[in-house]
């Protein structure tokens, strides 16, 4: 009798006797017949494979592991290779961190290109600032306060005063506008090459950006008259209300419209905030422009918001950092009147210290223009790489081989809208 399970297919008959046919023609005796052990090859094909079964009784299979991955990882997914980087970024959508160290890479890699085009500005633009109030607004400076405080003052001083005030903050702020128009122009090509990797030079940049200055000079004013609109928009009706002899009432309902209007004018401005970007580098209209950063900040305008608000508190501290020690160096050469100057009291100054205030404006402006620029440029990159797959019109521009369109973006590639050379 044969002992040994899963040999003998079910349903074959049991015998204890011995098979003597098979024992006469030499054959040994525990070996089933021929016809026995074909039809039992074929039953054991038609079982499954054999498995471990667990301890306790539970039948169920366990779960076979995956097989590892062609690109050396584990799972069903193919892993995705790394984004090329030609220039200073990775062309694929970046983040908050990635935009703010490319735009000090800009900086660093381009650093006599980048901070010559930031000092020569600077030093233009500083100059006549300083000139500009040691020369007209240095001396009359007091007048104006002392008219605004003096309760007897007529309409009409009062109004000359306050145009005077006016005069003095404006011609400040429109060269440190003109100031901060020449240095994006300039700096947005270079951002532009930098991103490819190429290398660009202070003339390349001027001859790329200088027939466009008029319109990014009208853009960049643009902006701010619009904010200034709504603003005056939503005060108007408090200010009519206190003409017609309800002034506190009028009062409150223009602080109040002027707060929403505020708010409207902030949201404009970051929708409006990647203009200069496209004007410059799409060679677009002043109307177009703000068209395509409309739609570019679309969806987006809290992360655009956030890394434009990042930009700007990185700015104030870096120039802080520069400004301060010139700022006492200041202040120690010019007494008193110095820090009552500083502090906004109205009082005379001499020309040394506004040199010395001046050198550290220069110094600042140096350093915090190309970072303002590059973000803002990074930025713009950014919005279109994620809605426009524009970083497969980078990766071709820069001649990087086996660029592929799968899975780039929410719309398609606009090849050649862009002039990156």
């Amino acid at each position: 009798m044969n002992d040994s399970p899963g040999w003998a297919p079910p349903g074959s008959s049991p015998s204890d006797e011995p098979d003597h046919g098979a024992q006469q023609q030499g054959e040994p005796a525990d070996q089933p017949a021929p016809e026995q052990r074909a039809w039992g090859e074929q039953w054991a094909r038609r079982q499954p494979p054999p498995r471990r079964w667990a301890a306790t009784g539970d039948r169920t299979p366990p779960p076979v592991p995956p097989a590892p991955a062609p690109g050396g990882g584990w799972g069903t997914g193919r892993r995705q290779p790394p984004a090329p980087r030609p220039g200073v970024i990775p062309l694929r959508p970046l983040g908050v961190s990635e935009i703010l160290d490319g735009a000090v890479a800009i900086m660093r890699g381009h650093w006599r290109t980048v901070l010559g085009i930031s000092l020569i500005v600077s030093i233009v633009t500083q100059g006549l600032i300083t000139a500009a109030t040691g020369l007209w607004f240095n001396d009359g400076r007091g007048n104006e306060n002392n008219v605004l405080d003096d309760p007897d003052a007529t309409v009409g001083q009062a109004l000359r005063a306050v145009g005077d005030t006016l005069g003095d903050s404006g011609v400040t702020l429109l060269l440190g506008v003109l100031g901060t128009i020449v240095t994006t122009a300039l700096l947005t090509v270079v951002a532009a090459r930098a991103v490819l990797g190429r290398n660009v030079s202070a003339g390349e940049a001027w001859a790329g950006a200088r027939p466009h200055l008029l319109q990014l000079c009208g853009l960049l004013l643009l902006i701010p008259a619009i904010a200034a609109a709504v603003i005056a928009a939503g005060m108007t009706p408090g200010l009519l209300l206190a003409v017609a002899g309800v002034p506190s009432e009028g009062a409150a309902l223009a602080s109040l419209g002027g707060l929403a209007a505020a708010c409207v004018a902030a949201w404009l401005w970051v929708r409006f905030s990647l203009a200069a970007p496209a004007l410059m580098l799409e060679k677009q209209g002043i109307i177009k422009a703000l068209r395509r950063s409309f739609k570019l900040v679309r969806g987006s305008w809290g992360r655009v918001f956030g890394i434009q608000l990042l930009a700007v508190v990185l700015v104030f501290i870096v120039g802080a950092i520069v400004e301060i020690p010139t700022s006492l160096v200041a202040m120690v050469i010019g007494g008193d009147n110095a820090m009552d100057w500083l502090s906004g009291e109205s009082v005379s100054v001499g020309w040394t210290f506004l040199i010395v205030v001046g050198v550290g404006g220069v110094i600042s402006s140096t350093i915090t223009f190309p970072i303002s620029a590059g973000v803002t440029a990074l930025l713009y990159m950014d919005q279109r790489i994620r809605r426009e797959a524009l970083d497969l019109e980078l990766a071709r521009a820069a001649g990087m081989p086996g660029v592929s369109t799968e899975g780039h973006g929410e719309d398609q590639p606009t090849v050649g809208s862009t002039s990156w050379n």
